[in-house]
This record gives structure tokens, sequence and C-alpha cells, in this order.
């Protein structure tokens, strides 16, 4: 390969590598305080909705690498026929907040183009519908007549722009970016300054691409706004392994689409929404999750029966979820942890895994979990003293301390549902405590990768062994091709792992992997109470 070629592939490379860091470039101006108030939320309801919800295709990407005939009925013909006669945000907004939802997220524009509002920017919208209604207008009032903050997802990418201007339909290349096509810049822009300027306050902006000039002009034009992708970590379809840094929200859809899908969709139960929850509010984050309303303007009632299901949890439950910051760690095995933000009260959120009959006494021993003579523990939604029909019972939870950790005697006593069959987390207050744990620590370092074998050697490093005497330390691996840059769809897999009975640096190979193969990697630790894991890293290509 000559010079000039080698030069050329390298630039590509590094390009590509970065890509997935453009959406997060530096200089963010989040104020610090807005930020601590978006963490308080916790909870926030995120809306996919376009034209093309109408055949139940997924939302815009059905564009790239389409003929011109698809692309052409897609542009020139759904329009016609997208008429959301049910559309009734009151009700989404009543539902939401009896949900617990405190924020909510709505796709402006998708990255086809099509504009959910009243714009003088295209002519490829919801004006120019028989709907001919600003759905922004409609969702983003009756939320805040609930009590629900606003937001706006906004694509920069428009494959309306590039169809109109002959260029090839695709994301995430240099070429179609806002950046290399003034016209498309321009565009944005102004789209920005209507939706930041015709709607009142704008709690939080979702940029779903390159966030360059617009996230500044979304600042600008409200300096309290939050910009969430494009300022802050937005990991999609997967919870991280530990806690990250500050601000971040993992966003998760219901089924496996994000926009109305009436085939081929298999719905998560509405106990394993709540477990998402709760994992991404113990490991510091905000959920936000996914609804995908029909052409019509209803939602699925599989999507309202999950909410609804949630509602109940967090009726009962919601004190766990807000204001609250990680515990010294996320969870004792099924046991989940989260701390009041400025109180010495920790929630102990317990899976029932094996189910907990109402009636029936439970006996925990908490290892993170140190009491203090003023601590008391509650069930919450529980006060304590009434078991139903059975007044010769006295149900108060106790708690003492014991040198093999804190133990915890509790019984379920809230009759949630007919069957007395509730199956979802029960949770546990524990107020005046103090850690009693030092987890191990650990770094996913560096890494070798060797095309010509397929062998990926790599380093970590146990920095701290948390008073253990040996652990078991690896890695696990997965493919993103294919995948966006924030998608983490495809699951890890067990990658090699050895013990280890002192901390320091750790290397192991990984084999069999493809040359051509684009791979992320993460070191864990596993300690008898949990296993933690360190950042995530891409894997060198060849």
């Amino acid at each position: 390969m000559g010079m000039i070629m080698r030069l050329i592939l390298f630039l590509f490379l590094a390009a590509s590598q970065s890509f997935a860091q453009r959406d997060m470039p530096p200089g963010s101006l989040n104020k610090a305080e807005r930020l601590e108030w978006f963490r308080d939320q916790g909870f926030g309801m995120f809306i996919h909705w376009s034209v093309d919800s109408q055949t139940g295709v997924v939302i815009s990407h059905s564009l790239a690498g389409a003929d011109e005939a698809y692309t052409r009925r897609f542009f020139e013909d759904l329009p016609k026929t997208f008429n959301p006669r049910k559309f009734e945000p009151k009700d989404w907004a009543a539902l939401a907040k009896l949900a617990g939802i405190k924020y909510v997220v709505l796709t402006t524009k998708h990255h086809s183009g099509f504009t959910m509002w009243d714009t003088k920017t295209n002519d490829f919208g919801i004006m120019h519908t028989p709907f001919k209604r600003d759905i922004t207008r409609g969702v983003l009032d009756a939320f805040r007549a609930q009590g629900i903050a606003p937001g706006i997802y906004f694509s920069p990418d428009d494959f309306w722009w590039l169809w109109k201007n002959k260029k090839d339909i695709q994301r995430q290349v240099p070429e179609v970016q806002p950046r290399n096509n003034p016209g498309l810049m321009k565009l944005d822009l102004d789209q920005m300054r209507e939706l930041m300027g015709k709607y009142g306050p704008i709690d939080v902006v979702f940029f779903d691409g390159e966030p360059e000039q617009l996230r500044d002009l979304a600042w600008k034009m409200q300096p309290n706004t939050i910009v969430t992708r494009g300022a802050i970590q937005t990991p999609e379809l997967y919870v991280p392994g530990i806690p990250l840094e500050g601000a971040w929200e993992a966003n998760f859809t219901m089924g496996t689409a994000w926009q109305y899908q009436p085939q081929n969709e298999e719905y998560k139960t509405g106990g394993r929404v709540i477990d998402i929850l709760v994992e991404t509010r113990a490991k510091g984050g905000n959920l936000l999750l996914n609804i995908g309303p029909k052409p019509d303007g209803e939602l699925p009632i599989e999507q309202e029966e999950r909410l609804r299901e949630v509602a109940l949890w967090m009726q009962v439950n919601q004190e766990c979820i807000y204001g609250v910051r990680p515990w010294v760690i996320t969870n004792e095995q099924n046991i989940w942890y989260t701390k009041a933000k400025n109180e010495d009260t920790v929630y102990a959120i317990v899976k029932q895994q094996p189910r907990w009959v109402r009636g029936q006494w439970r006996d925990f021993v908490l290892k993170s979990v140190q009491a203090t003579p003023q601590s008391v523990v509650s069930v919450l939604g529980q006060n304590g003293r009434v078991l139903e029909y059975r007044p010769e019972v006295n149900p108060q939870p106790t708690l003492k301390q014991e040198a093999d950790g804190l133990h915890i005697r509790a019984m379920f006593t809230h009759r949630l549902q007919d069957n007395s069959k509730w199956p979802n987390p029960i949770v546990l207050k524990i107020t005046n405590v103090k850690p009693a744990f030092t987890p191990p620590k650990l770094e996913t370092k560096s890494a070798r990768f060797n095309a010509q074998s397929g062998t990926a050697t790599l380093t970590g490093a146990l920095t701290d062994m948390g008073k253990a005497s040996s652990l078991e330390v690896g890695f696990e691996y997965r493919s993103i091709v294919g995948l966006d840059a924030s998608d983490r769809s495809i699951p890890w897999q067990a990658g090699p792992k050895k013990t280890l009975t002192a901390a320091g640096d750790f290397t192991l190979d990984l084999t069999g992997l493809n040359a051509d193969g684009v791979y992320e990697y993460r070191a864990y630790v596993k300690h008898p109470l949990l296993t933690i894991y360190g950042a995530d890293k891409r894997l060198p290509r060849r």
C-alpha cells in the first residue's frame, strides 16, 4: 500500500473511531444547579412518533439505502394520509403523571426530517397533512399542565433535505453532516430557533446527531435548558455496568421498537421496566422510557398496561426514586440500593426472587449497611401496624446490627392486587445509617489487537481488593457493528478470567475475534456481594 493510501486509511479510521464522541463535544454550558435538578427527577418519558408510524416501520431508518420509488412514496404519499384524529395529549399526560414521570421528551423531528410542529422552514411536516395541528404545542402544553417538565428531541440529520439536494440518505458519515452542508446547518438552526422561541421554557433538549452550533443556540436562547444527548452520557437500550460520573440518562423502549410497531414486537413486562428503573437509579442515572403512539393518536394497550403497572409501583415506592444518589455499592445480589441525597437514609429495593408472600416474614442480612442507635427500618407504603384480617399479628419490622451485617426482619403486608401475588420489588427504608463496606476497585485499561490471529491482549487494573483475600477478575466483550453511536442492544459475552490474591495490573488474551469486526470490552471483578465493572472501551482496529 502506498504512502498516500496509508494516510487516507489512517485518517478514515481515526474519523470513524472518533465519531462516537462527536455527540458530546467539550464546552458544555449545562448549569450545575440545573444538572442537580435533572438528577433529582429520575424518570422521564420519551415519545417516538412520526409520519411513518402509519406502516409500523422502523422510524426514519427505512430510508437509508432505499430506492427512489420507496423514497418518493415516503416523502410524498405518507403525509397525505397521516391523520391522528384520536390524538388526546391530555390523556397521555395524565397517565404519565400517574406513572411518576417527571419530564417528557417529544421527537419534534426525527431523522426523516418530518416536522411535528407548525414550521416555516419546510413543507414536509404535520401542517401539510390532513391533521393540520401543531403536535408539539399540544404535547408540551398538556404535560406542563400536569406539572411535567417539557423537553424536545431534535435530529440534526435530515433525510428529506438530503433527498431534495440529491445526496445519498445515510447517517454517521462526514458528507451528510450539517457541519459539511451549510444549507442543512441553516435549516437546523432555523428550526431550533422556532422550537426554543415559540413554546415557552424547554427544560430538556436531546440532540440525536452532531450538536455543534445547535446546542449553543439552545443554551443562548434558554440558558436553563439541559442538553442531554450532546452534552452528557445517554446510553441507549442498556444500563452501564458501573455508576457514571455526574448526570446521565439511559434510554429504553418498552418493546424492541422505538416507534409503534404492530407486528414482530415483543414487549418487556411491567416488572422488567420497573427493574430497569431501579437499576438505573441505583447507578445514579435517569431512565427515559419510550412510548410509541399509534398513527391514530392512541397509545397501544400494551404500553398503557405497562405504564399502569409502573404507576402502582411508583405510588407505593416513589420515595426511593426521586432525589436519590448511588449508595456505596449498587446492589447485594437481588437487593438494590439508592440513598437519599441529603440524608443518611438508604433504600434497600428487594427484588422478589423468590416471591415474597404477603403476610410472610423475611429475614435479610445487609453487608454494606451499618446501623446506628438512631436507625429505624420501615417498608415503603406500609404503616407497620396492620395486616388485613389478622389483628393478632404485629407486622412492625425490626433491625439489629450484628458482626456479620445488619439483620432486618420484615413482613410484606400491602394488598396491592386481588390475588395477593404482587411480583414487583418491595422497598425497605433504613434511616440514620452509614456504610459498612469498602468495595473493590478496578480499571479497564489498554488493549492490543492482532488482526492476523484474531487475538486481543486486554489489560485491566485491580486497584483495591476491598479487604477480600482473593477475587476473580476478567473481561467481557461485545460486537458493536451496525449500531448507532449510543445504541448497545447487543449483550456482553464472557471473556477470559483469572483469580488474583493481590491488587495490581492483569493481562488476558481474548481469542476468536473477526479481523474486520468492531468491538468493545470492559474489565470486571467478582466480589461475593456483587460484580463490579470498569469503563467500556473500544478495541483498537487492525
